[in-house]
């Protein structure tokens, strides 16, 4: 397989379990949790190292900020032998109960970019692997971290499209009232890559999953950077019992996970 034009890896250089974070900087935070880690290459907004954490092979790819690039990083993930895909990143809450410093596992994610369209149709659903979704809220549980579980929404702007002011005050009567529409329909969050990752993970047979830190709550306004270093944890600790529960699975020669196989 050649060198993926954008990411700069080719197959081998990544385990079937692959973390994208958003910002380059966090592969790094990322790596400092694991072991043996190496860099395998970085290119623009590209950066991917590959590791181990407890013993399981893990990659790490960054994917830029919203979903034209991530879409580029999972395609070529995919195409060298990514299999298993989480997102960690922040986000912006919409419910005046969820705190700064919690984190969100979202099961599914409103479609409002751009790029997943230039794939499929818009009522296909982004919707994360069941399994994935459940070893995150797991590895919550086991680490005590407060946490939330449900559906957000992406969307390809941080400003107008999030309902915040734009340079000049810039304004169209059309941004109006989206928190509070997506509050309204129980929407937990806000951010900008996780319907991509889900979507074509979904299109490609890929399994994938999102936990996020709370930054922000666009209902309360207040904002705290915390929980980055839980998020990463708790994916961390996803992979490897994502990991034990996939060798359950090829010991009983099983194609889904189920409760009482465990």
């Amino acid at each position: 397989m050649e060198l993926q034009y954008h990411i700069k890896c080719k197959e081998g250089d990544v385990f079937p379990y692959v973390i994208v974070p958003g910002d380059p900087d966090r592969v790094h935070l990322i790596g400092s949790f694991m072991e043996d880690v190496k860099k395998n290459a970085s290119n623009r907004e590209y950066t991917t190292i590959s590791g181990y954490y407890r013993g399981v092979g893990i990659s790490v790819t960054s994917t830029g900020i919203g979903a034209p690039s991530t879409s580029i990083a999972i395609e070529e993930l995919a195409r060298i032998g990514a299999k298993t895909l989480i997102r960690v990143g922040s986000t912006g809450a919409l419910n005046e109960n969820i705190k700064c410093g919690d984190l969100v596992i979202n099961t599914a994610s409103v479609r409002y970019d751009g790029a997943t369209k230039d794939y499929v149709n818009p009522f296909y659903p982004a919707v994360a692997s069941y399994d994935v979704t459940l070893a995150l809220i797991e590895a919550c549980e086991k680490l005590q971290y407060k946490y939330h579980v449900g559906i957000g929404a992406s969307k390809d702007t941080f400003y107008g499209g999030q309902e915040r002011p734009s340079f000049k005050n810039y304004h169209q009567s059309f941004m109006d009232n989206l928190i509070d529409d997506l509050e309204n329909a129980n929407v937990l969050n806000l951010e900008m890559e996780a319907s991509t990752v889900f979507t074509l993970s979904s299109l490609f047979g890929l399994r994938s999953g999102a936990i996020l830190a709370v930054f922000g709550n666009r209902k309360t306004q207040e904002f705290k950077v915390k929980g980055e270093e839980e998020a990463i944890k708790a994916t961390l600790e996803s992979v490897k019992i994502l990991s034990d529960w996939d060798k359950i699975k090829e010991i009983t020669n099983k194609k889904y996970l189920y409760p009482s196989l465990l």
